[in-house]
């Protein structure tokens, strides 16, 4: 009796080892499963970026109204806003906005901005092709910088967006980037 007891403890710790790779397999997978899934569906509000702008032709029988808005992480010293509220864009057509930043701090401090689009389907119609957010904002105490964001939005955008809202949540990772050297 004790053997076949013996026999289905090891069988049980088997099986529960089984699990216990495939939960940790599926942790690591994750991430480019989730990444997958943004893609196709266009649900995680990223935007596209676009190094080389595409031979395309501007559609003037239509705009499209662009909003921008812009949030600060709780703590960090910084004023950050568009310098404007909106922006009507023929679909093709390049477009620079310029966001301001200022350090109110009394140090150094390292930003970076998060982008996010909604409705979320619009994020695959907007193509960032030089953006502030691309990289970390260095600011000295109480220095203030105009950022550039270069853009345009495919021509091949669905008739019903006529409106998209891109916000950008600014982050303080002085911490990560000075553990990064």
């Amino acid at each position: 009796m004790s053997r076949s007891l013996a026999q289905k403890n090891k069988k049980l710790m088997v099986k529960l080892g089984s699990v216990i790779v495939l939960m940790f397999g599926f942790g690591f997978a994750l991430v480019p499963l989730y990444d997958v899934f943004c893609q196709v569906t266009g649900l995680n509000g990223r935007t596209v970026v676009k190094s080389d702008l595409p031979s395309q032709l501007t559609d003037q029988s239509r705009t499209v109204r662009l909003e921008f808005m812009t949030s600060v992480a709780p703590g960090m010293p910084w004023r950050f806003k568009p310098l404007v509220k909106y922006v009507d864009v023929h679909p093709g057509e390049n477009k620079v906005v310029k966001f301001s930043a200022i350090n109110l701090a009394s140090t150094r401090i390292i930003g970076q901005a998060i982008p996010s689009v909604s409705p979320g389907l619009a994020a695959n119609y907007l193509n960032k092709t030089e953006c502030f957010c691309f990289n970390q904002q260095p600011l000295n105490p109480g220095e203030q910088v105009e950022m550039g964001l270069v853009f345009f939005i495919s021509p091949d955008i669905p008739q019903h967006i006529n409106t998209m809202t891109l916000s950008y949540s600014l982050f303080n990772v002085t911490d990560q980037a000075a553990n990064m050297l």
